[in-house]
Formats: structure tokens, C-alpha cells, sequence
């Protein structure tokens, strides 16, 4: 481990920042001490931004109730509206046709399972 000299500036890092307490205000006295709350202008300026971001809230709650309200269609060119169901058709057709396809095949390979292994009809080797 290197030790460290207290004081010494390394290449890529600054001296620290040397913070000495404010020097007293000379010619008559003392210093306004600063005001603890908030001004009356902070204040409106407040309420003002909250009242903004509730009212965006009512907003968004407001739009999310009438999507949620809304049925599942969508509409096309404006005047035609098709529900999801018989727009997405296809994929179910599809779905069917994959099932079909699938026990089709695994009748054959059941079927030459039975000639090959159980009735020993061909013989292999």
C-alpha cells in the first residue's frame, strides 16, 4: 500500500478547495440571518405545480379508464371495425394446421413402429 503525503498533487487530481468561513461583514453589524421558511411566491408556485400535475393525473387515469372501457376492435380506414378475434383468424387456422400435421406424423412413426418392431413384417440388419 503507498503511503499518502498529506498536501501533494498527484498527475489528474486538484488540490482540495480551501473553505474558509465567510469574513465578517465590517461597517455596522450584523447579517440578515436567512429566512427559515418559504415566501408567499414559493407557496403559490407550489400549489400551482401541484394542482398541474394532478389534473395531468386525472388526465391519464381518465384515458386509461376509456381505453380500458373500450372493446377489443381496432378501426381501419375509419368506417370498417374489425374485432381481434377475426382479424387474427390465420393464427388459429395455422395452429390447427401444425396439430394435424404433427399427429399425421406420428401415426406413420407409430404405424412403422408396429410393421418394423411388433409384427417384424421388415427386417432391418
Amino acid at each position: 500500500m503507498v503511503k499518502r503525503a498529506r498536501g501533494s498533487v498527484r498527475p489528474g487530481q486538484r488540490r482540495p478547495i480551501d473553505r474558509r468561513p465567510a469574513a465578517p461583514v465590517t461597517g455596522g453589524g450584523t447579517t440578515a440571518p436567512r429566512p427559515t421558511g418559504l415566501s408567499d411566491a414559493e407557496l403559490a408556485r407550489a400549489a400551482e405545480l401541484e394542482a398541474q400535475l394532478l389534473a395531468e393525473e386525472r388526465a391519464a387515469e381518465a384515458a386509461r379508464k376509456r381505453t380500458s372501457d373500450r372493446p377489443a376492435a381496432r378501426e381501419i380506414a375509419g368506417t370498417r371495425t374489425i374485432a381481434f378475434e377475426d382479424e387474427y383468424a390465420y393464427v388459429a387456422r395455422d395452429l390447427r394446421d401444425i396439430v394435424r400435421i404433427a399427429v399425421l406424423l406420428l401415426a406413420i412413426l407409430f404405424a412403422l413402429y408396429l410393421v418394423i418392431d411388433v409384427f417384424e413384417v421388415v427386417r432391418i440388419g
